[in-house]
Parts: C-alpha cells; structure tokens; sequence
C-alpha cells in the first residue's frame, strides 16, 4: 500500500475515533461506528428489561446500515484496486459525502453551542452513523488499497498474533500500530475540543475527513494530467516522423 493510502487510512481512523467519543460523551453514551458496542448495549438493555435504553444503539445501528447501503450501492461498479493503486472515483466520492455530512453535524452542533437537546441528539446521532458506515463500506470497495477504519478489534488481533507467530513484520504493521494510535488521539482531539469549546467539538472529524479525501483526489487528478501530457508527447512524436 502506498504512502498516500496509508495517511489517508490514519485520518480516517482519526476521524472515527473522534465520532465514536463524542458520540459517546455528548449523544447518549452508544457508539456511531462501533456496531459491536451498539450490540452489546442492547443487550444490557434486554437484560435489565429496560426498554427505554434501546432507543440509542437502534438508532446508530439503523444509521450505520443505511450509511454502508448507500456507500455499497455507489460503489458496486467500482473495480477493487490493487494494494499500490489509487482508490476508486467511486471510493473517494463516497467519503467526500461523508465529509459533507460530517460539516453538517458539525455545524448543528456548534449552533446548539455543542449540548444538543434529546431530539437534536438522535438527528446528530443518526447522521454520525451514517457516515460512519459509508465510510466502513468505502473501505471495503477499496480492496487491498484499503483498510478497516472505524473496527479494530481484527486489526489488533492480526498485530497480536503476528508479533507471536513472527508474521508481522515490515513498514506494514507500524502503520497498523499508527492506526490504532491515530484512533486513540482523534478521540482524545475531539473530546479534548469539545471540553475546551462546546460549538468546536465536533469540527475535528469533519476537517480529518477531508484531509483524507484531499490525499487521495489531488493525486488521481496528477496522474491523469501526467497519463494525459504524456500521451501527447507520444502522439506529438509519432507525427513528427511521418
């Protein structure tokens, strides 16, 4: 995987560890990428006969799951790319979308002055886990050039029992060790906001967001701008010797 792939995979894990936390702290205590937690959660809440504790986890699953519909039905033509190759049009477009609706909570949040009121914390909620499974989807249309962004938990079992067996080794697993640290500090950079400026807290994911579809959309338009000089040169050329 190249290096542009890689810091782009390092904001995106930014990105949704900033979600899940301020998720976590400000929208009612479920995760907005998390499914695993979301699912746990409810059944604590079966557990203890509570019903009025599933309203959270149902309403992140039910964004989560129109989030990565929508990513895979936008991506389904996309061919899945070699682990050196760009991303998909298709791919980028989708976490560009993202982004936007990242901007949009972000916004909402800071005209609440960053404490949504209950009904405000759902629609937050909501569109948080939207783009948070577009983006897991993303990952998945992105074949070998992409990775998991908002799960670790196989990721970190991979590192684990590769560090056993001697498996892992190369640049490859410090950018997967880079990813988990870039979960942990985009989650401590948006909580860390949050507390310091209410309205700011939830500017970080969006910003990360799109610094990651800015890593790889200038580099596809280069290289068509290259592909494209190049095969005028080449054209140029062959009229020359005729």
């Amino acid at each position: 995987m190249n290096r542009r792939a890689q810091i782009a995979l390092l904001l995106l894990a930014g990105a949704s560890g900033a979600v899940d936390a301020l998720a976590f702290t400000v929208l009612g205590s479920v995760f907005a990428g998390v499914m695993t937690g979301n699912l746990v959660l409810l059944g604590i809440s079966a557990g203890r006969g509570d019903g009025s504790e599933v309203t959270g986890p149902l309403v992140a699953l039910g964004g989560y799951v129109v989030g990565a519909a929508c990513a895979a039905f936008a991506c389904r033509g996309s061919r899945r790319r070699a682990a050196g190759q760009p991303w998909p049009g298709a791919v980028v477009g989708c976490l560009a979308a993202q982004c936007l609706l990242l901007s949009a909570v972000a916004v909402a949040a800071g005209a609440l002055d960053g404490r949504p009121g209950e009904g405000w914390r759902i629609a937050l909620l909501v569109a948080a886990a939207v783009a948070m499974g577009g983006q897991s989807a993303a990952m998945v249309a992105a074949g070998a050039g992409g990775a998991p962004t908002t799960y670790f938990t196989g990721t970190l079992t991979t590192l684990v029992t590769g560090a056993v067996d001697g498996t892992a080794r190369g640049t490859g697993q410090l950018w997967t060790v880079a990813r988990l640290s870039a979960v942990v500090g985009g989650a401590a950079c948006g909580v860390a906001v949050h507390t310091a400026a209410p309205p700011w807290g939830f500017v970080p994911p969006a910003v990360l967001t799109a610094c990651a579809v800015a890593c790889q959309k200038p580099a596809q338009r280069v290289r068509r701008a290259v592909t494209r000089t190049a095969g005028y040169s080449l054209h140029g050329a062959h009229d020359e010797t005729h």
